[in-house]
């Protein structure tokens, strides 16, 4: 009950954000989003046994994230000198060989992994609207669904030897259903684009959605944790809730801007 309630609160905060705030309160809040997601990477990977610069890695992971919807700076200057600020500051550390690449990896990872795909979500709020975010967080959730329900009722065979839970079957449900969801809703809510334009848009957003989902999986298998906080009561952390749309929102706004 606890979880279907705080889902519940969740999703009508969520749906609240999005449908009355403009682009630029919505990157506040992405910007808060994103630092708390950065804080429980930062706990996992730490547990994995990465120390990454904490302070240094966060401002890097909110530029990145601040420059994607509106490009007030040229964007890959900004997550150069990010970057490059990063690994300067774990250059200093007194860790060196193999760890030294740990840290090195885990603090680059940051603001690509969180900083730029939640500046994403933004820009496609900027570019198409309110309409386009909530079709691309229903396309996400609908996936989610169709896999769990589909897995759970002919699941056969793990998708991934690292994340046993879901299955082959559950997978393909996603990919059968979602694009069939966004082929039918995506030309209401953005009629400017055909439906085969939406069909093949979930086609790609559906398997980056599977995948970011496998990847946080894996990191927490890593650091031998179950959830990644306990922020979110019945739902774990931030990541937790995230993850798919973390590797969707980039595929969204890159059709939006070039297909």
């Amino acid at each position: 009950m606890t979880r279907v309630i705080s889902g519940v609160v969740l999703a009508a905060i969520a749906l609240g954000l999005i449908w009355f705030l403009s682009s630029i309160w919505l990157l506040g809040v992405a910007l808060a989003v994103a630092a708390l997601a950065f804080h429980e990477y930062e706990h996992i990977v730490e547990k994995i046994g990465a120390k990454i610069p904490y302070w240094t890695a966060l401002v890097a992971t909110l530029l990145v994230c601040s420059m994607v919807p509106f490009q007030w700076v040229d964007l890959e200057s900004v997550l150069a000198a990010a970057l490059l600020v990063i690994a300067l500051n774990v250059l200093a550390s007194s860790r060196m060989g193999p760890p030294l690449l740990v840290d090195s990896a885990a603090a680059v990872l940051a603001p690509v992994y969180l900083g730029l795909p939640l500046g994403c979500l933004v820009g496609v709020h900027a570019m198409a609207g309110k309409e386009a975010v909530l079709l691309l967080i229903a396309t996400v959730a609908i996936s989610d669904t169709a896999q769990y329900y589909t897995g759970r009722t002919i699941g056969r065979t793990p998708l991934s030897a690292r994340s046993p839970k879901k299955t082959r079957e559950g997978a393909l449900g996603g990919v059968v259903i979602a694009p069939l969801f966004l082929g039918i809703a995506g030309p209401y809510f953005l009629p400017a684009y055909p439906w085969y334009w939406h069909a093949s848009l979930a086609l790609c957003i559906v398997p980056t959605g599977i995948a970011g989902d496998l990847f946080e999986s894996m990191l927490k298998r890593a650091a031998d944790m179950k959830d990644s906080g306990t922020l979110i009561p019945g739902h774990g952390g931030v990541l937790d809730r995230i993850d798919a749309l973390l590797f969707a929102a980039p595929v969204f706004y890159f059709f939006l801007r070039n297909v």
